[in-house]
């Protein structure tokens, strides 16, 4: 059995509230920003991926249209930091609807630092920040898609083991439904199979 959801038939928010519920777990892109007044913004944004590898490229979501996108519209730049587990109540306190103007930096307590190619700050305690020209925005319904290059790529020495990013030292926060958020769990690994060694189903091997 199965249970039919037709978003045409929905009200927006209760279609919104099953994507979220399914589309799980989904990586935080924890989005610093410089207003055209001066004033760091820093907010989360859970639809957030990469878009292209070469030149690189990340995305995020702006459902409706927040502090983040109107200062990446304004100045074409921004920082995606890192989400991380150990920094969960500040991740969540900078989602606070604050008022125009009101730097989420501040407010939070949360210490920023310079970045090296763009103008908006980096979350000093993130253990990587991914710094960003515009790109590109896309207008999807009620929500813009921002596309940034990454010109810089700041990483913590002591999460990187043999230059490579270490999954454990990162502990990545994601997002699930409702308020609900994930941790890093259990970790498995599998080599991808070569179609000259495929041997059939796994079910069948």
């Amino acid at each position: 059995m199965r249970t039919d959801f037709d978003p045409a038939a929905m009200p927006r928010n209760d279609f919104y509230r099953l994507l979220t519920a399914v589309v799980v777990p989904r990586p935080i892109a924890w989005v610093s920003t410089l207003g055209p007044e001066g004033t760091a913004n820093l907010a989360p944004h859970s639809f957030f991926t990469v878009a292209s590898v070469a030149p690189p490229v990340v995305q995020f979501t702006s459902v409706g249209r927040k502090d983040s996108l109107r200062n990446v519209e304004a100045t074409g730049q921004f920082v995606v930091n890192f989400a991380p587990e150990e920094m969960f109540e500040q991740i969540n306190d900078t989602g606070t609807d604050f008022p125009h103007g009101v730097s989420e930096f501040d407010a939070a307590g949360i210490a920023s630092e310079p970045s090296l190619r763009v103008k908006p700050p980096r979350v000093a305690a993130s253990p990587v920040a991914l710094e960003c020209e515009l790109h590109s925005t896309v207008g999807i319904g009620d929500s813009t898609l921002v596309l940034g290059r990454v010109v810089h790529a700041s990483v913590a020495d002591d999460v990187l083991v043999d230059g490579h990013a270490e999954i454990t030292r990162l502990r990545p926060l994601s997002r699930l439904g409702k308020d609900e958020w994930g941790t890093l769990g259990e970790i498995r690994e599998i080599t991808r199979i070569r179609h000259a060694d495929w041997r059939g189903p796994a079910g069948g091997r």
